[in-house]
């Protein structure tokens, strides 16, 4: 009776939030055709965690499965997975690692990644089949960055009892590349024969979701400017970034407009930050927050600082490498900051509902990972709400945004390549090295002014007609098609934009005076048992065991040992937070 009762306990229960009329419409289909497969095409933003843990938690209450494990393209997507999961009375377990055969008692499944999956295929499989178990692919396009990735997802779950396919838009690979558990059929993209693309079994895209107020509508805002540098013949080269003329000069003056020695990126800072004061103070959003999306870590430090020297308030500044990345993500999400300036920790699926402005300011431009980040502002909590992203005035990206407009279906090819959480996303020519003392290209000023609005895939500049007047009422719907014209929009950007040059002229005129970026928000007294603490500080131990085994030229299995020698208890992976700490401090004495 005893065992009964904890199970009911443990039993899940569904949202007590009302689910979209799309995730019902979804699940009954679901439900009507009970299938092994089913592959979920939802723009992003539109709830495909929800839709997917509404369905595991069915099939769990009704006995169909016993088990739920999710597969995700990132660690921090672990804990979110986990803690949505938890909402709904599914208890997952994020922390469970490939040393770690079975899966723990008390839980109902586990999160894992794309790359532990392909790390131990075989462990994976054994956990699947081990009981009936639904398997979540989140977005599965990952399954098809590199052979190994998708043979390895094949081999961990091809004899599970169901899998749920997820992703947020269609995508296209190669005949010998198919994604496992995916259906295709041909197609033809850019006039090149013989491509598959897959076809999903329920698909929502950006145009119903932005009928039924799922979603926010987008203004997307270009800036261009003239950007100077120098290239390895020691010449003076000078482009428009919107009238470059061939691909070469565009992609550096492109280049050159995103240095952060230049005028352009301060500018679009501080025209982005105008927009979040704007939101907070007049648009209904008071915790109105922005995204800055940087190249490289190097930049995106460097941003971190102008944002900090333009607005006077430090940024979060999230990094892949730093222990804390996911800590700061939560942090942001949940807190008052209002810019956060990442590499790409918040490009996919991460979930910060109160970011509505997000500055381009990264050289990657493929068709997925545009989807991705522009997903990342457009989630709708109130139908007032609407969403900026600023861009360079470059064809790569503007065609970008004129399809999103246009409402268009795209076909993400995957990334090329995955590194860790790095994907290969064609960056802009990467920065060469400068052979015998000779630089290959030099930065050397750009500057900033705002070109155009798009909308319906036409620019709208705002000149060329007498002055547009707009009420102080219409001011506060900047952005909400329908409400203002796009000349209207133009108009209302360029006078800011006007109004922003004496601040940003102001600003380089204080330049010597480089702040360093300090935390408006210091850490928290890290005094929980959750298992978010514990998993920071295995990340924390690791790093500090190498660190020691690279001083003391020792094995990092010996350090290891000699740590747990000096700390007793049991393995990392299942110690407790004290143990933890504990052995954390010895490590600083070691050091």
């Amino acid at each position: 009776m005893a065992t009964a009762a904890a199970a009911a306990a443990r039993a899940p229960q569904t949202t007590s939030r009302p689910l979209r009329a799309w995730q019902q419409a979804a699940l009954g289909q679901y439900e009507e055709a009970s299938p092994k497969d089913f592959l979920v095409t939802a723009t992003p933003g539109a709830g495909k965690t929800t839709f997917a843990l509404t369905l595991a938690a069915r099939l769990l209450s009704r006995r169909e499965v016993a088990r739920v494990i999710v597969v995700a393209p990132t660690d921090h997507l672990r804990l979110q997975w986990a803690e949505a999961a938890d909402a709904m009375g599914i208890v997952l377990d994020p922390n469970l690692t490939n040393a770690v055969g079975p899966v723990r008692a008390g839980t109902q499944g586990y999160v894992t990644t794309y790359a532990q999956v392909a790390g131990k295929p075989m462990l994976h499989a054994a956990r699947a089949t081990a009981v009936k178990s639904l398997v979540i692919l989140d977005e599965v396009h990952h399954a098809g960055d590199g052979l190994s990735w998708g043979e390895a997802v094949e081999e961990a779950y091809g004899m599970a009892a169901r899998r749920l396919c997820l992703t947020g838009t269609p995508f296209r690979t190669k005949p010998d590349e198919r994604i496992p558990f995916v259906r295709y059929e041909e197609d033809t993209f850019e006039g090149e024969a013989g491509g598959l693309v897959s076809r999903a079994d329920y698909t929502y895209g950006y145009k119903e979701a932005l009928a039924d107020n799922v979603v926010r509508p987008v203004v997307f805002a270009a800036y261009t400017g003239t950007s100077r540098w120098r290239n390895s013949a020691g010449e003076v080269v000078a482009a428009s970034l919107s009238e470059a003329g061939t691909k070469s000069v565009e992609m550096q003056a492109w280049r050159t407009a995103l240095d952060p020695k230049g005028q352009w990126v301060p500018h679009v800072i501080a025209a982005m930050d105008d927009r979040i004061t704007h939101l907070r103070e007049e648009g209904g959003m008071p915790d109105a927050a922005g995204l800055i999306l940087a190249s490289d870590q190097d930049d995106a430090r460097d941003y971190a600082k102008i944002v900090r020297r333009v607005t006077g308030k430090a940024p979060e500044l999230i990094l892949s490498d730093d222990p804390k990345a996911s800590k700061k993500i939560e942090r942001f999400a949940t807190g008052s900051a209002r810019i956060a300036v990442c590499v790409r920790m918040i490009s996919e699926g991460v979930d910060v509902p109160r970011a509505a402005v997000l500055a381009w300011m990264t050289s990657y431009r493929t068709p997925l990972f545009f989807a991705q980040a522009v997903g990342r502002v457009v989630r709708s909590r109130a139908s007032h709400e609407s969403a900026t992203v600023f861009l360079p005035a470059v064809r790569p990206l503007l065609s970008l945004a004129a399809s999103m407009e246009e409402q268009r279906n795209h076909v993400m090819p995957p990334p090329k390549t995955v590194q860790g959480d790095e994907l290969d996303l064609e960056p802009l020519p990467p920065k060469e090295k400068d052979p015998d003392g000779m630089k290959q290209w030099e930065a050397l000023e750009a500057d900033a002014r705002f070109a155009h609005v798009l909308h319906g895939g036409t620019a709208h500049t705002g000149e060329g007609r007498p002055a547009t007047v707009v009420a102080p009422e219409e001011e506060d719907f900047l952005g909400i098609p329908g409400l203002l014209t796009p000349e209207q929009t133009a108009s209302l950007l360029a006078k800011r934009d006007e109004e922003l040059r004496l601040r940003i002229a102001q600003s380089h005129r204080d330049d010597a005076d480089d702040f360093m970026v300090v935390e408006d928000h210091p850490d928290e007294d890290d005094a929980g048992r959750s298992w978010r603490d514990a998993a920071e500080l295995r990340r924390e131990i690791n790093k500090l065991v190498n660190r020691v085994a690279a001083r003391t030229s020792q094995p990092q299995a010996v350090v290891h040992t000699q740590l747990r020698q000096s700390v007793p208890g049991p393995p990392s992976a299942s110690a407790s937070v004290d143990v933890l700490r504990a052995r954390r401090e010895r490590l600083r004495t070691m050091l």
